[in-house]
């Protein structure tokens, strides 16, 4: 694989770049609700893949729904 940043284990290119904030403070959030306190601060290497994947997941769940309200023109957080 030619990977232009050698010293980066992380290939996933933001396409808005200017998100990434936004996401990280998704995933704090998330991290914090499912009880995972300082999670910035915690090693991730020390949590179990089941605990990393629950971040990621709901991360993707929380991402699809807020893209699914914009598409239908809502913006109430109704289920």
């Amino acid at each position: 694989m030619n990977n232009n940043n050698t010293n980066s284990r992380n290939t996933n290119k933001l396409v808005v770049p200017e998100a990434r904030m936004a996401l990280n403070q998704m995933k704090t959030e998330i991290a914090s609700e499912l009880g995972m306190s300082n999670y910035d601060g915690m090693d991730k290497g020390n949590l179990t893949a089941r605990q990393n994947g629950y971040v990621g997941g709901y991360m993707t769940k929380r991402l699809v729904e807020m893209a699914q309200r914009q598409m239908g023109g809502t913006n109430g957080t109704t289920r």
